[in-house]
């Protein structure tokens, strides 16, 4: 067992009063009516992982209506032979806080411990609407292979609203913008390398690979002129684009303007342009290169998460799906509507069933 939620606790958590699950590492299958709290499960799980979870929700948000007391999570997972327990909590909405083996930790020292991926409906429309939720794709990818990029980003996103303000105020003195200018480039240049290494990863998990899904040309662009590639050029970048930026009122060089730009390789058409099958595809095999370029850095695959993916696939991208994700060794929670999605996993996954009553969701074996 190689990476492996093998207990599940979820306590007031969204339409879940109290569900306990009991799991073996073998992929996981959760099949019921909509509306029953499905992709509650896979989103309490997405939280065993830096960040605010696959919807991007707030603490608040996750708690159990109407007690809205806020709510607990708590798990066993196995990562290469070594056994933690781990909780994740809100209090009354506020910020969630992590315990790793009874001992107070955060999210950094989570994301070292369990890395995990996944794909949701949201996301069909990835290649169609705008950069930033590429860049957060992305930068999921680049999480999942070094877990400070969340600090990163966040430092970055803090020092360019304040700069920001400068701006919108027409502040024009050069003192009140270096120290801000210095942290957005210092911590800049590191999303910009975290998310090159991130694209080399995938690459090479591409070109190594079997596999039954579109492999995918992968470029960073930038909306609009180029990407400063050190911290000192960024630095410059910045100074120099205050008049530009005054006018703006925005900051208008820097990380947050890269756009991640996809072909599909066999046809050469960009991403943008294919079917929507053709990218749904294009989706997957990506996240099944993140999951083999960890496998092959950190020595296990990650837990997968895939919401409702089997109903956009035919039964042979579906057999395939399952074939690499078992050959894989992953731990990949699934969800859809019957268990007939699943057929072709045969013994090789559990399953579980969620249904609905008069207090909210209920999961059976």
């Amino acid at each position: 067992m190689a990476l492996a939620l093998t207990e599940l606790t979820v306590s007031h958590f969204r339409s879940h009063k109290l569900s306990r699950l009991s799991l073996d590492g073998r992929p996981v299958i959760i099949h019921g009516p909509n509306g029953a709290g499905k992709t509650n499960i896979l989103e309490a799980v997405s939280l065993f992982s830096p960040g605010r979870g696959l919807r991007r929700a707030s603490a608040a948000e996750m708690t159990r209506r109407p007690e809205a007391l806020g709510w607990k999570l708590s798990g066993v997972l196995v990562s290469l032979g070594h056994r933690s327990e781990i909780e994740t909590w809100s209090e009354s909405g506020a910020a969630r806080q992590v315990r790793i083996d009874d001992k107070a930790s955060n999210q950094i020292e989570l994301g070292k411990l369990a890395r995990v991926v996944w794909l949701i409906p949201s996301m069909d429309r990835l290649w169609i609407e705008g950069a930033e939720g590429r860049r957060r794709f992305l930068d999921r990818i680049a999480l999942s292979f070094d877990p400070a990029h969340a600090e990163a980003s966040l430092t970055y996103e803090k020092a360019m609203r304040e700069r920001n303000r400068l701006l919108k105020d027409q502040v024009r003195d050069g003192h009140w913008y270096a120290a801000l200018e210095g942290q957005m480039a210092e911590t800049g240049s590191r999303i910009h390398v975290a998310r090159e290494a991130a694209l080399d990863h995938l690459r090479t998990a591409q070109d190594q690979a079997e596999t039954a899904f579109p492999s995918a040309k992968l470029e960073l662009v930038q909306t609009e002129g180029t990407m400063p590639t050190t911290e000192d050029d960024l630095r410059d970048a910045l100074a120099e684009s205050r008049f530009r930026d005054l006018a703006a009122g925005r900051t208008l060089v820097g990380p947050h303007r890269s756009d991640l730009y996809a072909v599909f390789a066999a046809k050469g058409v960009p991403a943008k342009d294919c079917s929507t099958g053709e990218q749904k595809a294009l989706l997957v095999s990506l996240i099944l290169s993140n999951a083999r370029a960890l496998a092959g850095m950190v020595g296990a695959p990650p837990i997968v998460l895939l919401d409702e993916v089997a109903a956009h696939l035919d039964a042979t991208r579906r057999a395939a799906l399952y074939d690499e994700i078992c050959a894989l060794g992953a731990q990949a929670w699934m969800t859809g509507t019957g268990p007939e999605l699943f057929a072709e996993l045969g013994d090789r996954a559990q399953s579980l069933v969620v249904t609905e009553d008069e207090d909210g969701s209920v999961v059976t074996t």
